[in-house]
C-alpha cells in the first residue's frame, strides 16, 4: 500500500469535487434577467401556448390560471 499516492489521488479527487461544487453553486444562482428579444423558437413556443390557453375549455383555463 502506497499511502504517499493514495494521498495524492484523493487530494486531486478533492480539487474535482470543489470544482463541480463552485460549478453547480454558479448555476444554481442564475445569471438574472436576460436583456434583448427572445430566441425565435421560444416566441414560438409561447405563441402555440398562448393559442392553446385561448381556445380550451373555461374549466381548463381555471386550472391553468392555479398553476
Amino acid at each position: 500500500m502506497d499511502v504517499t499516492k493514495m494521498l495524492a489521488d484523493l487530494r486531486q479527487e478533492r480539487e474535482q469535487i470543489e470544482e463541480a461544487i463552485l460549478t453547480l453553486e454558479r448555476l444554481a444562482k442564475g445569471r438574472g434577467k436576460r436583456r434583448g428579444r427572445p430566441p425565435l423558437w421560444l416566441a414560438e413556443a409561447r405563441k402555440r401556448t398562448q393559442a392553446r390557453a385561448a381556445t380550451a375549455t373555461p374549466k381548463a383555463r381555471a386550472t391553468a390560471a392555479s398553476n
